[in-house]
C-alpha cells in the first residue's frame, strides 16, 4: 500500500470521528492544526511544480513535512497527537530515502526513491494539509 492510500485511510477515520462528535478539537488544537496545515502546504507545492524539481529539493520538502508533524505532535495530546502520529508513521519511509548516489553498502540502508514514490508521498502530504486546513477552519467538532 502506498503512502497516499495509508494517509487517506487515516484521514477518513479522523473525518468520521470528527463528524460523529467522537473527536472535538479544543481551540488550542485548532490553532495547531492551522499552523501545521500551513507548514505542510509550504513545503510541498503543487504537483506540476514538484514534478520538475530536483530529487534533493523534493526530499528536503518531505523531510520538512515530517519535522512539522513531529513539532505539532510534541505540542499536543489526545486525538490530534494520535492522528498526526499515525500519519507520521505512514510517511516514515521518507526517512529511508536519499537524494544522492552512494554505494548501497555505505548508505545506511537508504535508497533512491523513484519519481512515483516521491509523488505518492507528496500527494499524501497534500491530502493531510487539505484535511487539516478544513478542520482548522471550522468550529471545534463540526469539521
Amino acid at each position: 500500500m502506498g503512502m497516499f492510500t495509508a494517509v487517506e485511510r487515516t484521514v477518513e477515520e479522523a473525518r468520521d470521528q470528527l463528524g460523529r462528535g467522537l473527536w472535538e478539537p479544543h481551540e488550542s488544537d485548532l490553532a495547531l492544526v492551522r499552523q501545521t496545515a500551513r507548514a505542510l502546504a509550504a513545503v510541498v507545492g503543487p504537483r506540476d511544480v514538484q514534478g520538475v524539481m530536483r530529487r534533493i529539493d523534493r526530499l528536503e520538502g518531505l523531510r520538512e513535512a515530517l519535522a512539522a508533524l513531529a513539532l505539532t505532535i510534541a505540542r499536543t495530546h489526545g486525538h490530534l497527537a494520535w492522528f498526526l502520529a499515525q500519519c507520521s508513521s505512514e510517511l516514515a519511509p521518507i526517512l529511508h530515502w536519499r537524494a544522492l548516489d552512494a554505494p548501497d553498502i555505505h548508505a545506511f540502508g537508504t535508497h533512491l526513491p523513484t519519481g512515483d514514490e516521491l509523488a505518492d508521498a507528496e500527494n499524501a502530504v497534500r491530502l493531510l494539509a487539505a484535511m487539516l486546513a478544513r478542520t482548522g477552519d471550522g468550529p471545534a467538532g463540526t469539521s
